[in-house]
Parts: C-alpha cells; structure tokens; sequence
C-alpha cells in the first residue's frame, strides 16, 4: 500500500458543496407547507408578568396559534446541564421574565412577515421589579433575588474546608483582582429549528452541536420515547458552544408544532442571537505565593462565575472546569479554592471555546507575569522555573486532573525562537529610549487544557457492493472537517481512494448513537472509533479475500486497489469484488466500533503576542502573534492550522476588542456589530503557528484536542503584552478588554500617580457559603 495519509495535508472534502451554495443548512427549508414561528421577547430584565392579551395577534391575517406558558403546559425545559434545579425553566416564562430577551409569547402564522406583525401586537402587562446585573452586587446582602428559593443568589459553590495561607513562609505574594468579561458567541448562523410532527413521533431539524443530546432533551420534554424522536442535523454555521444540544425555545417550537398538527420553522434573528449565545465573565481574586527564587509556594483563588439568568450553566464553570485547570501548567504544591456561581438579570451563560479552561489560563498566566515583575524576572524565566517537568508524567495535579503527557517547554522555546524575542525586547528598548509614541510590548503564555473529558464515541464503516465506502462517526462538525478527518483515517487503513469514500453524521436515525462535538473531542474519540471500526472491516475483508483467492489469511496483503496473496502477483481482488463477494455470501461488509478513552487529554503549547501601543490614544495594533500548540498526532496540518488560526483571532478578540456589556438595570448596550467589536478581517493579521507533537498513550491515534487550543493560549499573552507595552511607565494591570479607553486610563493614572491597587477584598459572600466536606462543592445538586 502506499504511504500514510496521516501527517499530510489534504484539502478539505466538505469545501467545494459549501463554496458552491450546493450545501443545506436548517433555514434553507423552504417548503410551502411549513408554518413560521416569532417570539415575543421581554424588554425589561426582572418584572412580574400580569396579563398578557394575544387577541389582536391572534386576529392579524395567517396567524394559526399565540402561544403563551399557559398554553404549552408545565412541562420544563430539560438543560443541557443543571446547575441548580430551583432555576428550571419552562420554554416561555410564566411568572416573571428575568433578562432582557426572555420569551414570553410565540407566534405562528403561515409566512414569518405575519408572524412579525402579529408578535408586535401580543400586549404584556409587566410589574417591573429591580434588577441586579453585576455578578457581584449580585452576591450584596439585599440584592434583589432571581429566584425566592435561592438566597443570595448563589446558585453553587464550593468552598476548599482548610481557607489558611497556602504558601507557608513564601517570601512574595502577589494579589490580582481581574476581570475574565462577559462575550458573546456570535457565530454565522443563529439557533433555527424545523419540527415535523407526526403520528406519535417528530422529526426535527436542528442547528446543534450534539443531535443525540437534542433528541434527548426534546423526547424528555414532549414525554415521547427517544425512539420516536428524529434529530436531523444539515450544515451549521458555526456553534463554538452556543448550540449544545436544543435551547430552550427549540422545545417552544416543539411545543407549538405538536399543539397544532403541523411542520413549524423558526431561524433566530441576528439580535435574538446576541442574546442568546453568551460565555465567559468571571471575577477572579488570585493570590500566588512564591520564594525568593520565583518558585511557587502555594496559591489561593476566589472566584465568582456569572451564570445570568435561570442559572445558566456557563457561570458554573468556576465550579469545575476552570477549578481543575487553575495550575495550568506549573507545579503548584498547595491550592486553596473558593468558587460561587452567582444570578444575574443578564441572559443565561452557556458555553464559548474553552468553557472555563481559557478563564484559568487567563488568570495564571497574569499571575506569572506580576510575579515576574515582582521579582524583577523575565516571563520566560519564572515560567521554567515552575513548569511540570517532562518526566513526571502522568501528573495529578492539586485538583484531581491527571495530565496524560507532556513536555511544556518544548513549544515554549519554539516560540520564543520564532518570535526571535530578544530582538522584539532589543526594539522595545530603543522605543523606550527615544519616547516613542508608539510603545512596543512583548507577551508570553503557556498553557494547558483538558479535552476529550474521558468519553466515548460510535463510528462505523459500511464497504458498498461497488467498492465505494461509507463512514459514519456520533460527533457532529459545524466547520471542523470531520469529513475529510475521518475519510482519511479510512483510507489509510483500508486503501479507499477519499473520492470514494461518503461520510454520514448527525442524524439520530442513521448514526444510532453520539456524543456530538464540543470540548475538542471529535478526532480523539470518534476519528478513533472511526479507526477502530475500519481496522475491523479490514480484519473480515481479509478473510473474504483469503477466500476468493483460496490462500491462508496470513498470506493475504492489502494493495493499492485490493488484496492479493504475498508473492504471487497473478492472485489479486480488487475492494469491488471482495465488497460484491461479501454482500452475496455474507450479508455485506461492514463493523461499528464504540471507543472509550480510559482519562481526558491534556493539550497544551505557548503563544507569542508583539503588539503595538499608542500611548497617547491607548489604541493596540496587534503585529505578531506566534502559536506553538501541541495536541499529540496531527492527522491532517491544514485542519490543524485552520483550527489555529480561527482560535487564535478568537482569542485576541476577548483580549482586545469584544465585551458584553448591561447597565445597571440589566438592559444589554452592545447587543449588536454596531455596538459590539467583533474582528473583521481588517482587524486580523498574519499568524505564525506552528506545532509539537506529543502523542498521548489514551488513544491509538495519539491524538488529543485542538479545536480550543488557540484561544487558550492567545488571550494571556495579548493581554500580557499591552500590559507589557506600557509597564515601563508604572502600569502593572489592565482587564479585559484592553479597549484604548483603558488603556489610556490606565497611562494617565499611571503619570499622575493615581493607579487604583491590584487588589481589594473579595465579596463577603465567600465568608458564608459551606466548605467542601458541609456540602459546599457543588451545591444543590448542580451537575457541572
């Protein structure tokens, strides 16, 4: 056979049916029988809900249905996770709205300019109640409550019993308060739903990350028997967390469609998008104690997650994923943790690439960096001075993770010689010498994530009488190149040329079983299922082919086209006659396999971040940016790179330009690209990237995640960077956003001598919730 496939770039299969307009997506359905569906959405952010008058919706020409809470019933919509089950919500509010942007009412009308009108129509009666939209004065004694049964707010916590200075005669300890902020998802295609009803059964066309999960929640919702559900997912533009399984108006729809017998279509607007894809914010209080050598004695964090309304799962993060991670990649002898999920009147946090694993990257790596500054050490220098070293791995860090493998400086010397880093500092000085205006900073980080989460994965491949293949995997791309992934590993194992190979996914009927994409799983888990079950339809194609030939299986050899017998060239079949055989004798060719990985994976890599700082208007020009990741075998580069590059714009973007902002009264000010900074193209520049490969021993690909590497890695040394640009002139830290107008605050305070310290005293709610061993880890049952 020829060589490998894998390592090699091969182009991107799904491309040309995309670029060409020849691809599906959930909104491209257009049939005349399909009825629209438009929500009426609440305009205040807390108030009680009095009357609420549908008449002249209901009378406005084409509507078929006004669909309040009242009408669809009690039922729940079932999470995607549960952070606290007093928070449940129904599809549609019933008592009280609780953010800007909650669904109060759906209309249904034969064309969606009907269901436009009519919604402007549906009169609610809102008794406005004070709002609280800072995770903070959320935590307040007095704050106005979400929910009655929650007090203060909290909606989980944890909280380690032993709160004693963990760094024990530490010689500095340095103390941060930052800000990880609040952003919103914002991909290309909003949620869209298309529900079929049927006899005792629907079909549902979903723009998800995970089609078994929303089969799931939608079979629970409506009490029909999972198998009676059919999630059908076409092309997604984009999800990054946004889409996990079905939202909560997906069950609204639902709900209408089973109500009035017929097929209901809703795509989500770009306004209602900004809305209801959100992530991030976090407020962090760090403390790192360290010796006079710069080594790490012992660290001390309390953190406050904002889960906005309803709980929402992102604010839980601090509760899990950003505690397992909270090391990153340093060996931290002693951690004290203290984390609460906190209400707010904004919309429900979800998840965004890295859900809580970028906000711990974020908060040590800013810790490293005043460290350095403390101690008067280069970043690089006090960074390998604490890294995990490479033989101590598999490593159990302070918080139960157990990194599988890894050698941390390997891509932090890379980068540093890409960059060429000394000669970045040598310009930055000349600057500094002649007072330019234009300041030049210099940002490192290293990093570590978990991906893969211990999980497991269905794939399977079917060999077609004539020889073509079809492969099929539980994960579900939205832009990732499964497609060409998977079809590769296929035809590696197999000899099937990629032009004959067709990939099936995300279709609950089809693919009897999946966990979907999200938390950079896919190539670990189902591109190893995939493999798994093309080694076992090679194992029984050998045996058809010894048959054909009359010749032991063990002299039998793949070729090129097929099979023949080592040593004598006359003896071939072809992958044609061997599939034709094996359908006539044996019933066809075909295996599944179900992967499970025994632990997570620990991808990790080192950024570079060369960026330029006008010191008179606070404005940062990003000029380079240096990615070195690692995430164990690279099947396909140009995936890889591609996944890079996106991750890496993605998290420059949070360092630099994007915020999710509400006033005080929980109204959103930047729920539009008017108002909201997301990058164009303009804004990007060139990137480096690059890779290390470390394979880890968890999957036979040794292969481990990428898919949020990139963002990780990047915010820190971005916002390290502006940081860095302008320390010479007394600026220790900006939060994000480095916005200019921070910026410029921030050198203005600088030059009058008023900068406001590093740290003040966390929320005093921390002093109240239980320790871990009275039932703090976790509270109230929340799964996270």
């Amino acid at each position: 056979m020829a060589t490998s496939l894998l390592g090699t770039v091969v182009r991107r299969v799904e491309d040309p049916e995309l670029l060409l307009g020849r691809s599906t997506f959930v909104d491209n359905q257009q049939d005349p029988d399909l009825l629209h569906a438009v929500f009426v959405r609440s305009p205040v952010a807390h108030a009680r809900i009095g009357a609420i008058d549908t008449a002249a919706a209901a009378a406005v020409p084409g509507v078929v249905g006004v669909f309040t809470a009242a009408d669809l019933g009690e039922r729940h919509y079932p999470p995607f996770a549960e952070v606290n089950p007093a928070a449940r919500r129904r599809p549609l509010a019933g008592e009280k709205v609780r953010y800007v942007g909650d669904p109060v009412a759906v209309v249904v009308a034969d064309s969606r300019a009907a269901a436009v009108d009519a919604a402007e129509l549906v009169d609610v009666d809102y008794d406005v109640l004070p709002a609280v939209a800072d995770m903070e004065a959320a935590l307040a004694p007095g704050a106005p409550l979400q929910f009655e049964d929650i007090a203060g707010n909290i909606a989980g916590s944890r909280k380690d019993d032993d709160q004693s200075d963990p760094w024990g005669d530490a010689t500095h300890v340095v103390r941060v308060r930052m800000e990880n902020q609040r952003i919103a998802t914002s991909p290309i295609e909003g949620h869209a739903i298309v529900v079929r009803p049927g006899d005792g059964e629907l079909t549902a066309y979903v723009a998800t990350q995970q089609p078994h999960l929303a089969r799931d929640q939608i079979a629970t919702y409506t009490g029909l028997a999972q198998d009676r559900v059919r999630v059908v997912t076409p092309h997604v533009g984009g999800a990054f967390g946004g889409k996990a399984g079905a939202a909560a108006e997906h069950c609204a729809v639902v709900g209408a469609a089973l109500a009035l017998g017929r097929p209901v279509k809703w795509s989500e607007t770009r306004s209602e998008a900004m809305l209801s894809m959100q992530s991030r914010g976090q407020v962090q209080y760090a403390e790192l104690g360290l010796d006079d050598d710069g080594r790490i004695q012992g660290m001390r964090l309390r953190l406050v997650g904002d889960c906005g309304a309803y709980a929402g799962f992102g604010g839980s993060f601090v509760l899990g994923g950003t505690y397992l991670m909270a090391q990153g990649v340093y060996d931290v002898p002693r951690l004290r943790y203290s984390a609460i999920a906190a209400l707010t009147n904004t919309a429900p946090n979800g998840a965004f690439r890295g859900a809580g694993r970028p906000e711990a990257a974020a908060l040590i790596e800013r810790l490293m960096d005043v460290a350095a500054d403390e101690l008067g050490l280069a970043p690089e220098e006090i960074r390998r001075r604490n890294l995990i070293q490479p033989d101590a791995f598999p490593f159990e860090t302070v918080t139960g993770a157990t990194y599988d493998i890894g050698d941390f400086d390997l891509p932090l010397r890379e980068a540093l010689r890409i960059a060429d880093v000394e000669g970045a500092r040598a310009e930055q000085r000349r600057r500094r010498e002649a007072h330019d205006v234009r300041q030049l900073g210099i940002g490192i980080s290293t990093y570590v994530e978990i991906t893969g989460f211990a999980g497991s994965e269905f794939g399977g491949v079917e060999i077609h009488e004539d020889g073509t293949a079809t492969v099929m995997a539980g994960t579900s791309a939205h832009g990732q190149g499964h497609a060409t992934a998977f079809s590769m590993i296929v035809a590696d194992r197999l000899g099937i040329p990629m032009d004959r190979i067709t990939y099936v996914q995300s279709d609950t009927t089809r693919v009897r079983t999946g966990g979907g994409t999200g938390g950079s799983r896919s190539l670990q888990l189902g591109g190893t299922a995939v493999d798994g079950a093309a080694t076992l339809v090679r194992e029984r194609a050998l045996d058809v082919a010894a048959r054909m030939l009359e010749a032991s299986s063990a002299d039998v050899v793949a070729t090129d086209d097929g099979f023949g017998v080592q040593g004598v060239a006359q003896a071939q079949v072809s992958w044609a006659e061997v599939a034709a055989y094996a359908h006539e004798h044996d019933g066809g060719l075909s295996a599944t396999h179900d992967f499970q990985q025994p632990g997570s994976t620990f991808p990790f890599g080192a950024h570079v971040s060369i960026v330029e700082v006008d010191t008179e208007t606070g404005h940062v020009t990003p000029l380079r940016h240096i990615a070195v990741d690692d995430c164990g075998r690279v099947v396909n580069p140009l995936l890889v790179r591609g996944q890079q590059h996106g991750g890496t714009l993605s998290g420059i973007s949070q360092a630099l330009w994007e915020h999710m902002v509400y006033d005080a009264e929980g109204t959103p000010l930047t729920s539009t690209f008017v108002d909201y900074a997301i990058p164009t193209a303009a804004d990007a520049i060139s990137f480096d990237v690059s890779t290390t490969e470390t394979p880890t021993p968890l999957n036979p690909l040794g292969a481990k995640g990428i898919g949020e590497s990139a963002t990780i890695g990047s915010t820190p040394a971005v916002q390290n960077a502006v940081v860095d640009a302008v320390s010479h002139l007394g600026v220790r830290h900006i939060d994000l956003p480095c916005t200019p107008q921070r910026v410029w605050r921030a050198i203005e305070q600088a030059r009058a001598g008023t900068l406001p310290d590093l740290w003040r005293e966390p929320p005093a709610a921390f002093d109240t919730i239980p320790g871990d061993s009275a039932g703090g880890s976790v509270t109230s049952g929340a799964e996270v």
